[in-house]
Order: structure tokens, then sequence, then C-alpha cells
């Protein structure tokens, strides 16, 4: 009598055989950049009938080469991977409109600006300047004293809200707080340099112009970024690590300047770097509150200052005669108080990756 072996059942759920003829219904990958590439062919061909400009060929390229992608996806792979590829071009030519402006913002300071970023644009100002040459080195000088004590008067409030915050304040306090934060966030920047203006006129009278008056008018803008930012990156300290703190004995204000702080140090310093990003290029309370001069002026506390985006404003809205001196050095400006910015954010990069807490083994 014989035994009949019988093949071991396979393990687990495996996937239905693909039908036949299924892998040949399959575009190539590189079939959707092809499609693409044809749409802006017919784009290119229409452009000189219709008059169009490098807005609508771009618009245009991606709602046919979309229209076309969809189609040809449907007659060979059928409606599911058609609907797929529809969703990838959306999203995808969604990211490429949204890069058009920014590309082109930086493309057009940067052609403009570049002619006059040499040595005498860093290291002169503008006093006896009426036509060529001059630089902004007072401007220069002026956003980073500026900014300087802006940040100054900004960080330690700002930190000292959210760790109030997440430490200790609890019920319609915290509520009232957090509440004038978020409205503190949405106010408009003219409103700042007008407080700031305000509250100085009462002490020294209409007229006045300092420094100290544009770190203020920032102040108001910068404090509740830094409570909301630092706010967040305090909530994510953990729990267990102030629990066993406590456990030690260790009372809670060392706690937060022991364990809470150096945790967290990396997220506040991001936040701090990002906020002071946020307000170096500020314009209308720098208006109001400094004004403009020709001038180097490094005391904050003594008459009117020159920072670069006023500098700027005024060179293109008063260039004088002739006027492509002074538009070429507010370009210059603009492409400088980019390169700062564009600087801050990397800074702001560098601290929260070196400087965030070892996680590893």
């Amino acid at each position: 009598m014989s035994q009949t072996s019988t093949a071991p059942a396979p393990t687990g759920s495996s996937a239905p055989a693909p039908r036949r003829g299924e892998r040949a219904r399959r575009l190539p990958n590189w079939s959707p950049w092809a499609v693409f590439l044809g749409a802006a062919a017919v784009v290119g061909v229409l452009w000189p009938v219709f008059d169009l400009n490098i807005a609508l060929f771009v618009l245009y390229t991606v709602v046919l080469g979309t229209l076309a992608v969809y189609l040809l996806t449907r007659t060979v792979e059928g409606p599911r991977r058609a609907t797929d590829r529809l969703v990838t071009c959306l999203v995808v030519s969604a990211f490429g409109l949204a890069m058009v402006p920014l590309v082109s913002l930086v493309w057009e300071v940067v052609s403009r600006g570049a002619a006059r970023l040499d040595g005498e644009f860093f290291n002169s100002s503008l006093v006896g300047i009426v036509g060529e040459g001059g630089g902004a080195y007072h401007a220069i000088m002026g956003t980073l004293i500026i900014t300087a004590l802006t940040t100054l008067i900004s960080v330690p409030i700002g930190l000292m809200t959210a760790i109030f915050l997440v430490e200790y304040a609890r019920g319609r306090l915290k509520r009232a707080i957090t509440f004038l934060v978020d409205v503190m966030t949405g106010i408009p920047s003219i409103v700042a340099g007008l407080f700031a203006y305000a509250l100085f006129a009462i002490f020294f009278g209409p007229g006045i112009r300092l420094g100290v008056m544009g770190a203020i008018a920032l102040s108001v803008l910068m404090i509740p970024v830094v409570v909301r930012s630092a706010e967040e990156v305090l909530k994510l300290v953990p729990n267990e690590l102030r629990e066993a703190s406590y456990a030690l004995g260790v009372p809670k204000w060392r706690t937060i300047v022991k364990v809470v702080i150096p945790t967290s140090i990396a997220g506040l310093g991001t936040g701090v770097t990002l906020a002071i990003a946020r307000v170096v290029g500020e314009t209308a309370p720098l208006l109001i509150t400094l004004g403009i001069t020709n001038a180097t002026n490094l005391d904050a506390f003594d008459g009117r200052m020159a920072t670069l985006p006023v500098y700027a404003y005024y060179q293109l809205t008063q260039p004088g005669v002739p006027p492509q001196f002074a538009t070429d050095r507010a370009w210059t400006a603009a492409l400088v108080l980019i390169i700062l910015v564009m600087g801050l954010n990397v800074v702001a990069r560098l601290i929260s990756r070196f400087f965030a807490p070892k996680t590893g083994r």
C-alpha cells in the first residue's frame, strides 16, 4: 500500500497571478515625459499664433500634457492606472507651477543685482553720491544692529513666555496668553511700526526717529513667532525626563534649566533663527520708525539709521537723475537681503542637525 505525498500548502497570502498580456499593456516609464515634451512642442508651434508669454506657455503645456497622459494611459493601461497617472501629474504640475515664480524672482534679482555686487557697495555709503557709485555699508550695518537689538529684546521674552506656558501656566491664564500670542502673530507689520512710533512720540514728541524704535517695532512681530515655535518644541520633551528629575529631588526651575532646555536646544535655536529671518526683511515698520539717511550711523539711540529694506525702497522710488544707478543699487540691496535670509535658514538647518540630542545607543 503506497502513500501518496502531497505538496505542502503555501503559507501566507499570495497575490493573484497577473493576467496574460498585462505586462505587455504597460507604458514605458519615459512615456509621460515624452508626452509633455510633445505638448510643449505643440504649444510652441502655436506661440506666434496666439501671442503667448512664458507663463501661458507653461500653463498650456501642463494642461495639454496632463490631459494627453491621462487619455493615453486610460487607452493602454485602463482607468485605474490612468487615475493614478492623472493625480501624479497634478501633484507634480502643482509643484512645478509653484516653483515658477520663485525661480523667476531669484533669477531676476540675481541677474539685476550682480552688476553692483562689488567692494564699493560693501564699504561705502551714499554721502556725496549723486549718480554713479556709492554703496550700502551704512544700510548693511544698520540692518545688523537693528536685528541684533530685536533679537536681544525678543528672545528672552519669547523663551520665558513659552516656558511659562508649558511648565507653569494653567487654566484661564494660559488660554488668555495663548489667545493674545495668536492675535499678535497676525498683526500687520505697519501696525507694529505705528505702535512703536506712538510710544516714543508720547515721551519725545512727534517726529522722533531712532534705531531702537525700529527694534521695538520688529520685536512686536518677532516675539509671538518665538513663543509659538519654542512652545511647540518644549512640548516635545518627554514628561518622563521631568518626572525622573523630580524623583531625584531636583527643584522645578533647575529641572527646566538642566533637563528641559538642553534637550530642546536644537529646536529652540532653529525657531529663534527662523524668527530672525522672518523680521530681517520687514520694511513698513522701519519706514515709520527709522526713516532713511545717507550717512553711517551706528548708534541706535541717536538719530536716523538706514537699513537694507528701506534703502532699497528709497533707491527704487526716489532714484534721482539719471535713475539707472539708483535702480542698480536697489537690486543689489535686494540681492544682499536674500542672501542674508538664505544664510539664516542654512544656519537654522545646521543648528537642527548638529545640536539635536543624540538618540542612538
